[in-house]
């Protein structure tokens, strides 16, 4: 399996020098250096616009720098590329526009490796969950720039500690949401930070959220978007070897997915599927921000190639709109608008909860949408901003809510039929799986589900 998406080292290499020379392009060399240390020496507490505090050219820069650091540790440590690697490298890139840099990522990245270390494994065992772990990283710039304890060495010791205790929780915490939360680790990491935050405070800190949101140049920036998504589209449909009818096919029988992790799409499908999946689910984010009058910056362009990324992983048209709307519903029953800045994140990054909508139906995906829209921004409190994936904590909490109550419902009611189809386990060395053919040979009809995968109870102790 390693062998076989090699080729992605090569994508991740390319994708992170575009983002470095868009950023040379759009800034100076002493505007970029100044933007960089403006970078890494803020708090970086959600929410905290990269585009909006040092400028687009280095925010693009940061993003580019980040991202090859974590290609090259994915490939250095010999973690196995597949669907995933895409979910991690999208992450690392787009909360790199708001929140992550070289600095406070770096820390909580040797923790997981001392934890590997300890553990007398591979560090390629833990490297994807060490990348997700950087969720925390506002906390290591907090104790290192605003804490009134501050110190760079107390923040390298927070650090530390951090990738070291985060790979035994994430692996819990997996087991208990039931493939229905794409986002174990922002659950995880939920978790840790509401005891830390307590502790701060009586420490004497008194962390808080924040605000920067850019809103300005929007139409070069939809522009470039709306490029990069049809780029993906034609590369999946016309530079994957095969035939572009087949490439639709095979995004047709993707679409009969739920979604519930883990649901490998490039193992299952090619990569023509999950090119043409990551362009479409990008538009559709870029629809709903548009018919919203949102904003197009850092924060919501991370939550566009989180989605994107998790085009690889869970996340289709069929299951990610159901609870966009939802959170829609759900901004407005709260006498809100759904163009709030929060809640503009909430409608992208609640997509965690695909799999509810993907295994369960539309109902209980505009459900989950609608109680994500509430409860995230209540979540964010205990936290005081210092877990960048919020959505996966809020996400976490529902999962582990609906998933027992839906199903029972259907149990009850014979609506449909509970199984494990969607759980494959993509982190074996076993041949690929066909999916042009069924159990029975017969190509499935567009939007039919792929073969049933191998019966297993548990999910992989993995810590995404």
């Amino acid at each position: 399996m390693h062998r076989r998406f090699h080729p992605l080292f090569l994508v991740g290499l390319a994708f992170s020098i575009g983002f470095i020379g868009l950023g040379f392009l759009l800034s100076s060399p002493a505007e970029i250096l100044r933007g960089l240390c403006t970078i890494m020496t803020e708090q970086d507490l959600l929410i905290t616009d990269y585009f909006y505090l040092a400028g687009i050219g280095p925010a693009l820069v940061n993003a580019g720098l980040v991202t090859l650091v974590s290609v090259l540790i994915i490939q250095i440590s010999g973690d196995a590329y597949n669907g995933f690697t895409l979910v991690e490298l999208s992450l690392m890139a787009g909360f790199a526009l708001f929140g992550k840099n070289l600095l406070n990522i770096t820390p909580i990245l040797l923790g997981a490796w001392c934890y590997a270390r300890y553990q007398k494994e591979p560090f390629s065992k833990y490297a994807g969950v060490g990348l997700l772990s950087t969720a925390l990283s506002p906390l290591i710039s907090f104790l290192a720039f605003g804490s009134v304890h501050a110190s760079l060495p107390l923040a390298f010791g927070a650090g530390l500690l951090l990738g070291f205790l985060l790979p035994p929780l994430a692996a819990y915490t997996y087991k208990i949401q039931n493939g229905m939360n794409l986002y174990n680790m922002g659950f995880a990491c939920g978790l840790l930070a509401m005891m830390i935050v307590p502790v701060l405070t009586a420490f004497g800190d008194q962390p808080a959220q924040v605000l920067y949101w850019y809103d300005e140049h929007q139409t070069e920036i939809i522009l470039a978007l709306d490029i990069f998504c049809l780029l993906l589209i034609c590369l999946g449909l016309m530079a994957t070897g095969k035939r572009r009818k087949e490439v639709w096919a095979d995004y047709c029988r993707l679409l009969g997915t739920t979604g519930r992790a883990p649901s490998d799409y490039l193992r299952m499908f090619g990569p023509g599927a999950v090119l043409v999946n990551a362009g479409i689910n990008g538009l559709s984010g870029m629809v709903y921000l548009f018919l919203i009058d949102g904003q197009f910056n850092g924060p919501t362009i991370g939550g566009l190639l989180a989605i994107m990324g998790f085009s690889a992983f869970g996340k289709h048209a069929g299951n990610i709109i159901p609870v966009i709307l939802g959170v829609a519903f759900g901004a407005y029953g709260m006498h809100a608008l759904p163009n709030i800045p929060s809640l503009q994140l909430a409608a992208l990054f609640g997509t965690t909860l695909a799999p509810i909508s993907g295994h369960f139906g539309w109902f209980w995906g505009v459900l989950a949408g609608f109680i994500h829209s509430c409860l995230v921004l209540q979540t964010s409190g205990p936290v005081e901003g210092m877990n960048l994936y919020n959505n996966g904590f809020s996400g976490g909490l529902i999962a582990i809510f609906l998933y027992p109550v839906a199903t029972a419902f259907y149990h009850r009611r014979h609506w449909a039929r509970i199984d494990n189809r969607d759980y494959f386990d993509i982190f074996q060395e076993t041949a690929p799986l066909d999916p042009e053919k069924t159990k029975d040979g017969v190509k499935p009809p567009c939007g039919a589900e792929t073969p049933d995968a191998p019966e297993s109870s548990d999910p992989p102790d993995r810590g995404e």
